[in-house]
């Protein structure tokens, strides 16, 4: 089956409305689709709606904001059950300070010549308390300062770069209780994006796993091809299951909703007992 396991919408930093993300899911193939929102689930409601109107199979799902020791980490939590309060709370929590943190990150803009980007960015944010890099990148396009969105971040939104600013998201062993609260199960996503060591690596995925974690993604629109093989070993080496998802945002901003490849056939894919 097709399942893409990783979305995004307006509800978070997405460019589409919940519903739309699904009906374009359901016309590019997909067969289960998994909205999962940064540290959101207003989106849910629509998209499941959508989903049974368009004939597909829909999975509840978010993206937590993580730190760990110092690194920015995602962590998907898909089958979850979104009227769970500890899940909310703890949510809610980790939105606190988006705002303070993105007219942070306007002022630094401003340093470098970009004045206006705290207002354009809002422009962009459907939900301006989840304001977020991807509507600073979205304004840097508007304006053509930068020609495309991953430029955009590579230039201005990453660290050590003038726009980036550092924040402290929920801790690794948090999220994954309210994941698992929630009666979900909690998945790493994109791990090649965070530049981790091979030992830094070997810690992330032990500690995820000591402290709940079922799954890592390995076919991302976030991996380069022949990082494919490498986290599907390092899926293995673990034993943990093996998931598959766009990190759609939006048409034109990266991987088509539904268009990667399958999961290697040797790997456990974190649907296995899943009834589709």
């Amino acid at each position: 089956m097709n399942l893409d396991l990783h979305c995004h919408s307006t509800a978070s930093d997405g460019a589409l409305a919940p519903a739309a993300v699904v009906r374009r899911a359901a016309a590019h193939g997909v067969e289960v689709l998994a909205l999962t929102d940064h540290d959101q689930l207003d989106g849910l409601a629509e998209a499941r709606e959508a989903a049974r109107a368009a004939g597909i199979k829909f999975v509840d799902g978010v993206e937590i904001s993580v730190t760990w020791h110092g690194v920015t980490l995602h962590v998907l939590g898909l089958r979850i059950d979104p009227s769970e309060d500890i899940l909310a709370t703890g949510l809610e929590a980790v939105r606190a300070g988006r705002l303070g943190r993105a007219r942070a990150m306007a002022r630094s803009l401003e340093s470098v010549g970009i004045p206006g980007s705290f207002q354009g960015a809002l422009r962009h944010a459907e939900n301006p308390a989840m304001l977020s890099r991807t509507h600073f990148a979205r304004y840097l396009v508007e304006i053509g300062v930068v020609s495309d969105m991953r430029s955009a971040f590579h230039r201005y939104l990453v660290a050590g770069k003038p726009g980036y600013v550092p924040h402290r998201w929920a801790a690794l062993g948090e999220a994954l209780c309210w994941i698992r609260a929630a009666g979900g199960q909690a998945v790493l996503a994109h791990p090649g994006r965070y530049s981790l060591s091979a030992g830094a690596m070997d810690k992330l995925m032990m500690e995820f796993r000591a402290g709940g974690g079922e799954g890592i993604e390995v076919v991302t629109g976030s991996h380069a091809l022949d990082q494919y093989a490498l986290f599907a070993a390092v899926a293995a080496k673990h034993d943990l299951a093996a998931s598959r998802g766009s990190d759609f945002h939006g048409p034109g901003e990266g991987v088509e909703l539904g268009a990667l490849p399958a999961l290697d056939a040797r790997l456990c894919p974190i649907w296995q007992h899943w009834e589709l």
